[in-house]
């Protein structure tokens, strides 16, 4: 399977949806410093407030609901937080930083205080006697518990990388090979996840860390029938970080 999305036709389509936002969109609120429009004008380009005189700006064309949907939504000022980490959108992370003895919990969106005891054991690998990855027989990589959100390829790669397996063990974002291998060993990847609270792999497209062209489409495999297609950078898709046994 190939999709691949050109930016001009996001832009068009943002375009057509403002066109009709009078008519076709129900908001709770018509405050446009809560919706995120909170600039008095854009001298390089922005969209304007359906509800007043306030711009949000941004050379991407990207609107604050848009931000939202990709995922950024941490303001990062919460207990034990320093501040954001990787890519902002409408002044919103993905991921935040933690204090000095804290980990970001990218499922649970919070600082949690580092566990520093992690070991691999046959199919499964442990923090402070917890499992928090599984793997196949015979696979070089664990894989975590959960799916973390859908989001986009650059904010998959950074989630990735922030995920603690461990304290500072940290995961990655898998390879194209390993989410084929993955795909390939699913019947067994599946019954460890739920023996040991983890969820299923989802039946849909996931990013790999391969890029496919210009650094700016990426290869997806589907945990459905192992499909090996692309994706352009800026598209939402299934993140499963994993745990290289050999890094």
């Amino acid at each position: 399977m190939n999709k691949k999305y050109l930016l001009s036709s996001v832009t068009a389509g943002i375009a057509l949806l403002y066109a009709n936002h009078g008519t076709a969109q129900c908001v709770s609120t018509q405050d446009c410093a809560t919706l995120g429009y909170t600039e008095s004008s854009c001298p390089n380009g922005g969209v304007k407030c359906p509800f007043g005189n306030k711009w949000f700006c941004s050379s991407s064309g990207i609107t604050p609901e848009q931000c939202t949907e990709l995922g950024f939504t941490q303001i990062c000022t919460g207990t034990n937080q320093t501040g954001g980490s990787g890519s902002t959108c409408n002044k919103k992370y993905n991921i935040c930083k933690c204090a000095s003895g804290y980990t970001w919990d990218i499922i649970n969106k919070t600082c949690k205080k580092t566990s520093s005891i992690g070991y691999s054991d046959g199919n499964y690998y442990y923090c402070d006697g917890k499992i928090v990855g599984v793997r196949a027989t015979g696979m070089d990589f664990y894989v975590a518990l959960k799916d973390l959100s859908r989001m986009n390829w650059s904010a998959s790669y950074d989630a990735c990388l922030a995920y603690s397996f461990c304290g500072d063990v940290r995961g990655v974002l898998p390879k194209k090979e390993q989410l084929t291998t993955l795909y390939n060993n699913k019947s067994q990847i599946n019954s460890l996840l739920s023996a040991n609270g983890g969820t299923k792999l989802n039946e849909g497209y996931y990013w790999s860390s391969t890029y496919y062209n210009d650094d700016i489409y990426y290869y997806i495999v589907s945990m459905a029938d192992g499909d090996v297609g692309n994706y352009y950078q800026s598209n939402t898709s299934y993140v499963r970080p994993i745990l290289n046994i050999y890094d």
